[in-house]
This record gives C-alpha cells, structure tokens and sequence, in this order.
C-alpha cells in the first residue's frame, strides 16, 4: 500500500510540474519592450487602511514619490481605525509628493465585507477628487513601492490593452516562521492559480493580488463595479473574475513592491484560517479532498523515505526520496526568489503539514461562527 501511494504521490509532481501552467517558475514583472507612452493617463490610488499606525507613513510615503509623469492622486479610507491611522497619514499632507486624500470611512454597510467597503468609498472619492481618471490603483497599507512601480503598472496596461494589471508584491520575510511559511504560501497561491493561466485570454483562470491592483476604470463599472462583489471574502480573485469574464487581465510576481509589517506566527495563521475553508466554498466534501490532498502531494514521500529506510526496502526508500527530492528542486525558484538558503526547500512537507491544519482550523472558525475574522470582525 506504501508502495502504491508513493508512486501516486510521485505522479501527482509529475503532473502539477508538467501540466500546471509551470506555476512554479519565479518570472518576475517584465517590462514591454520598456517603451515610454506619449501620454500618461491619470490614475488614482485608493489604499484601504484599518488599524495600520506602524506602516501607514511609509506606505504613503512611497506612493506620493511615485516617478509617474500622469496625474496621479491618492485617497486613503480609513476604515474605524482605533490606532489613530488617519491622524498619523495627515501628517505627512504638507510633504512635497502627489496629492494625498485622508477621509474617514463610514461605519460598515451591511452586506459588505470590511475591505471593499473602504475600497468602494475610496471609488466615490476618486469621481470627485480625479472624475477623469483611466485607473484606479487598489494598494494594501502595509506596502511599499518603489518610485517606478506605477510607471511598470499602466506601461503594461496601455501596451497590452489590459483592463487589470495586478502584482504579487514581496512579503516579508525575515524571522524564523516567516522564512518556513511565507515562500510556502507563494508557492501554493501560484498552484492554486497558475499565472500563465490568468493571463491567458481564454482560460477560464483567474486571479489577482490584492496588494497591488491596476484596474481599467471604465472596465470596473461595465463589469459592476465593487457592489457586484461586495460581499466576497477573497475580494482580489471576485474582483478578478469579473474583470476577466470581459476583459484580459494580467498577474506576475514583482520586486517593485514589498510587504514591511512583519508577520509573527499568529498573523500567518489568522490570514490563512481567514479565508482556507471560503476557498473551499464551505465544503465539507472539499476540506476532505483537501486534506488528503496535502497528505498524498506533500507526506507521503517523506513518510516511504523514513519507512522505507528502517524497514529495509529500497524501492519505497528509494521512490519517497526521489518525490521529494523532486519536490524541493520545484520549490527552489520561490526559495530563491525570497533569497533563502537552498536547503530551505526542502521543508516545504513542514509548512504543508502547519498549512493543513490552518485550513481545518478556518472550517472550525466558520462552524463556530467566527468564519473570516479579521481586524475583529467576524465576515464569512
């Protein structure tokens, strides 16, 4: 039976390397043809904040620093703030950079989630503020930009035709779980949804960052603008399938942008218990296959690899070793992406196993009716 279940493991790699969209090869943003447009459009940034005070004035700092030669605003929502958010973003109002927007959000709407709420907010603002603006820049509060990563943005947008040019910024990642979980939560986000994929005009894939989102204005309100999703927990993916349902989208991996707020192990596991079991639709049946999953894809070599060495039989040994083997060699790009030694990768059956219980325990949290908490607010 070992024997049988390392070969299926061994398959399934085959499979996930092979016919995936190669999702684990680490292509970071590229640049077309690096050519300069005759005119910049406008754009507007709306950056949702909620409790953000040790991040918000680096955050805004990068942004009104952006070397955009459009127009270019932001807006910042604060959304009931109790860190005091708001009074720290004014402060930095009278520094030289693009023109920046504080307001405070309004209490939650019902049927909405906390995020498109203050995002949706952030929209109104910006028909007032830029009513002739082509983009709107969805950016998270805890990233910082480079001074060219907007020019990068729009340069694809306006070169490609794209209605949503979304990046998956840099996470943090410098203490001991961060170096085991974050690469690890890259690399089964691109599994989920391969990249090559997304973009692709005519896979039904879709797929966005939420932390940086590029989003053809005029595409956005054909397509129902943020209300059609407000009440979507894993609002970057909703905003991204209904983009793509008529319009191409395009989603890569960057440097230009980087999360700064580090993640201890607690806040790892809330952003994934978060969202896991709505990933899963709420599915019993889904959190099984789930789980099983991980165990056949992500154990199973590892487990013929110990077995098959104490009890002598080098096939098991032999086929558990070479899965994972071929395991960590697939994980490497994302390893080195985040610059981390190359030995790293083969840990990725560690930060499996914590990812799988993370997930059982987000179907717990729904059960007892906390589901999608997050910042203190129950939402699934």
């Amino acid at each position: 039976m070992l024997l049988l279940l390392t070969c299926l493991s061994l398959a399934a790699w085959l499979y996930l390397i092979f016919f995936r969209g190669f999702f684990w090869r680490s292509d970071l943003q590229s640049e077309p043809d690096a050519i300069e447009l005759a005119q910049w459009p406008p754009v507007m940034a709306v950056v949702p904040a909620r409790n953000e005070a040790t991040v918000i004035k680096r955050t805004l700092a990068s942004l009104r620093r952006q070397d955009y030669p459009g127009e270019f605003s932001i807006v910042l929502v604060d959304d009931s703030s109790e860190d005091g958010t708001a009074e720290l973003a004014r402060q930095i109002l009278d520094e030289k950079g693009h023109p920046l927007h504080v307001i405070a959000g309004a209490s939650l709407s019902p049927g909405w989630t906390g995020k498109l709420w203050a995002m949706a907010q952030g929209v109104g603002r910006a028909e007032t503020i830029l009513p002739h603006t082509r983009y709107l820049w969805f950016t998270d509060a805890d990233l910082e930009h480079d001074p060219q990563a907007l020019r990068s943005l729009v340069r694809q947008a306006e070169s490609r035709n794209l209605d949503l040019v979304s990046t998956m910024a840099l996470l943090h990642c410098a203490s001991f779980w961060e170096r085991l979980l974050i690469p690890a939560f890259v690399f089964f986000f691109r599994k989920l949804y391969p990249f090559r994929q997304v973009n692709a005009p005519h896979h039904p894939m879709a797929a966005a960052a939420g932390g940086s989102m590029l989003v053809r204005r005029q595409a956005l309100q054909k397509s129902g603008g943020l209300e059609a999703i407000r009440g979507e927990l894993i609002d970057d993916c909703a905003l991204a399938r209904q983009i793509k349902a008529r319009g191409p989208i395009h989603l890569e991996l960057t440097r230009h942008s980087r999360s700064i707020r580090p993640y201890d192990f607690a806040d790892i596991w809330r952003m994934v218990a978060r969202s896991a079991y709505t990933q899963l639709n709420h599915s019993v049946l889904w959190l099984l296959a789930t789980v099983t999953g991980m165990i056949l894809i992500y154990f199973v070599p590892w487990i013929s690899l110990l077995s098959g060495s104490l009890m002598g039989s080098l096939p098991i040994a032999a086929l558990g070793g070479t899965t994972w083997a071929l395991m960590a060699l697939v994980y490497w790009p994302t390893i080195h992406l985040y610059r981390q030694p190359g030995w790293m990768a083969l840990w990725l059956p560690a930060a499996a196993l914590l990812y799988t219980i993370m997930t059982i325990d987000s179907a717990l949290q729904h059960w007892r009716g906390r589901g999608g908490m997050w910042k203190g607010r129950a939402q699934a």
